[in-house]
């Protein structure tokens, strides 16, 4: 980032940056959304929402982005089939709101979602997102099957959900 400094003129300011690879991560993320180390699956509610909602992702991938000490640290990690999930639904007169693992929020638009090996995704321009179990089973009441595909019933409406190809 570029500051003036109007007896100098232009400096620059950067932030240290500390990359951890994947390769050298020693946590990583299940096809499920849950979070695992050499010990096994992480059972403390705070350090997992900690990790859901340090989040991010850029050129290089996924990863978990903190400041400390003065240093911005990403350590990008592992993750089967994708990082980004559907935790929760909210409901109201005119759409369905998702609730994402990392805490944001976005409304459904129906013609993003798709079906892949019985799971549900919706698929965005710059992120796959795959509906968690409590997800599922929230939307599921929106689900109906037709002759060629799974649907969503919205508002009187029938959306299908193609499947994708593997």
């Amino acid at each position: 980032m570029k500051d003036k400094d109007e007896n100098t003129g232009p400096m620059e300011s950067e932030e240290k940056v500390i990359i951890i690879p994947k390769e050298d991560a020693v946590f990583w993320m299940d096809k499920n959304g849950l979070w695992h180390n050499e010990h096994g699956k992480f059972e403390h509610p705070k350090i997992i929402r900690y990790f859901h909602e340090s989040i991010q992702k850029d050129e290089r991938g996924y990863h978990l982005r903190q400041t400390r000490d003065g240093f911005l640290e990403k350590v990008y990690f592992p993750h089967e089939d994708t990082a980004l999930f559907v935790f929760d639904i909210r409901e109201d007169a005119k759409n369905l709101t998702l609730i994402l693992n990392t805490g944001k929020t976005m409304i459904l638009d129906p013609g993003q979602l798709v079906t892949r090996d019985d799971s549900l995704y919706v698929q965005g321009p710059d992120h796959r997102i795959k509906f968690a179990q409590n997800a599922l089973v929230k939307i599921s009441r929106f689900l109906a099957p037709d002759r060629e595909s799974l649907c969503l019933i919205l508002g009187g409406v029938s959306y299908p959900i193609p499947e994708e190809p593997e």
